[in-house]
């Protein structure tokens, strides 16, 4: 069974920053993107950040210029270091991976809160 697990969130304040970090447990061979989405109760999942396996990134508009995605094949980690982070940028955070057969799979989330 696949499991994705994401660590580092937590409460900071306006203006600072955080880094999320996300594993899974399927080998780097079979991945096609890892990716961060982050909810809002009452809204739909948004996607935050996505790198493919070759290095590709793309941002979500809420993320340009602030939030950078990284990954390490070794470890087949995946990171989100976010930068002067706002009060709306607080949501659960979700990890995600999509493999080379179509499969995807997900963490169980993170909470960031952006708080003075």
């Amino acid at each position: 069974q696949v499991q994705v697990a994401e660590s580092g969130g937590g409460l900071v304040q306006p203006g600072g920053s955080l880094l999320l970090s996300c594993v899974a447990n399927i080998s780097f061979s079979t991945v096609n993107t890892m990716a961060w989405y982050r909810q809002v109760p009452g809204k739909q999942r948004e996607l935050v950040a996505q790198i493919t396996r070759y290095g590709v990134q793309t941002y979500g508009d809420s993320a340009k210029g602030r939030f950078t995605i990284s990954k390490n094949n070794v470890k087949n980690m995946v990171y989100l270091h976010m930068n002067n982070l706002k009060p709306d940028d607080t949501a659960v955070y979700y990890c995600n991976y999509f493999d080379i057969m179509s499969m995807t799979y997900w963490g169980q989330g993170t909470q960031v809160t952006v708080s003075s």
